[in-house]
């Protein structure tokens, strides 16, 4: 347990932090899950629309160093691709 002022404000400022950064990958992996199952449902229109909306989610975590930029990268294009050989 933290003894000084500063260390509880620091353990406490973590926890925030924490808990958001699981609310923020949560919903990144939920965006992919859904564009993956629109591209699973060989549904063109549905998966482009759900590509459209996981672009920005995974540019945000990104952006937050939750996820590498080239991880970003390499999810949105290999989604694109599979979107394009529907």
């Amino acid at each position: 347990m933290a003894n000084s002022a500063s260390a509880r404000k620091r353990a406490h400022q973590a926890e925030q932090r924490r808990q958001l950064n699981a609310s923020q990958r949560s919903r990144m992996r939920t965006h992919v899950k859904a564009t993956v199952a629109a591209i699973a449902a060989r549904d063109k229109q549905a998966a482009e629309e759900a590509f459209k909306q996981v672009v920005p989610v995974l540019d945000s975590a990104a952006t937050r160093k939750l996820i590498s930029p080239n991880k970003a990268a390499r999810h949105k294009s290999r989604l694109n691709a599979h979107i394009k050989d529907l």
